[in-house]
């Protein structure tokens, strides 16, 4: 896909850089703390069904630049990638120890590797299939002045209950608003939602409004 610079500035450039400087450390600090559990969770996936530890797939970045993002594999590894309705709480190519990792979001924390690399942040919007943004509006590729996150304002707004039009208006009020103290809200509500694992899943109204 052709890298399309957006048409106005991502926030402040100072904090920008204060950003991804945290987004550094705290992800390289977080990598070796939880590399026992990393270790864990592989060999769980490992007894679970045949197929490689990590799913990984090619994904929009800034400017629409293609990276290669990773998760833990919660599909069989025979599965079709892409699904009309991959948010199904019924999913049938997520595995028993899948499913787990989905309801907790232990399947992301393989993405702070991406987060090191420079390709992802912590929080910003997150990172749409190539396809996906290929098909954007002006207004939706406004997305990409970021650096697609791991967490972001709809991931802890209303995640699985969002519509479409719904997360774009809350990636675009992050990118307009963005700010350090924002972004340690974001961090703090996901912790939150992590816990309480809701909205995990995609509701029927979410469904009736996807692209």
């Amino acid at each position: 896909m052709a890298v399309t610079h957006c048409s106005r500035p991502y926030a402040d450039r100072v904090q920008v850089r204060i950003k991804h400087a945290l987004d550094l450390f705290v992800a390289a600090v977080a990598l070796v703390l939880l590399s026992p559990l990393f270790a864990v969770i592989a060999v769980l996936i490992k007894l679970d069904s045949p197929g490689p530890v990590f799913f990984i797939q090619e994904r929009a970045g800034r400017y629409g630049r293609p990276f290669k993002m990773v998760k833990f594999r919660s599909m069989r590894a025979d599965a079709p990638p892409v699904a009309p309705s991959p948010g199904r709480r019924d999913d049938p190519r997520v595995t028993r120890i899948g499913r787990i990792l989905r309801e907790t979001s232990l399947d992301e924390l393989p993405q702070l590797w991406n987060v090191l690399r420079g390709e992802m942040s912590l929080v910003g919007p997150r990172p749409a299939l190539l396809y996906q943004a290929e098909a954007y509006s002006a207004r939706e590729r406004r997305r990409l002045e970021a650096r697609p996150g791991i967490t972001g304002l709809a991931q802890v707004t209303g995640r699985g209950e969002l519509t479409w039009p719904e997360k774009i208006e809350l990636d675009l009020f992050y990118i307009d608003h963005y700010s350090l103290w924002l972004d340690l809200m974001i961090m703090l509500k996901t912790v939150r939602k992590v816990l309480a694992r809701s909205q995990v899943y995609e509701s029927e109204r979410a469904k009736s409004a996807s692209p």
